[in-house]
């Protein structure tokens, strides 16, 4: 089970921090371990790490209109956004 780092930057941290659309969203594919982070010098940059049991299913779900929704709602800024695998 990879581990995976998606960092991006957010309109609002705080509302990022507490909303539940992450859990929501990576749940049901099987994502476990979510953890959030946020860049002491700025921030509205960034970063949830968090284990996958399938990569390539969660990669389709970033492509689906769901994820632009979800990232829509948590004001994530989606240009900014970058995923990093653990090799």
């Amino acid at each position: 089970m990879p581990a995976v780092v998606v960092h991006h930057e957010v309109k609002d941290t705080e509302h990022w921090l507490g909303s539940p659309t992450r859990e929501e969203f990576f749940g049901p594919l099987g994502v476990t371990n979510i953890r959030t982070f946020v860049d002491p010098q700025d921030r509205t940059r960034v970063a949830v790490s968090m284990d996958v049991e399938d990569l390539d299913a969660v990669i389709a779900a970033l492509q689906a209109p769901e994820a632009g929704a979800a990232m829509e709602h948590d004001g994530v800024i989606p240009e900014t956004v970058v995923l990093l695998v653990e090799s």
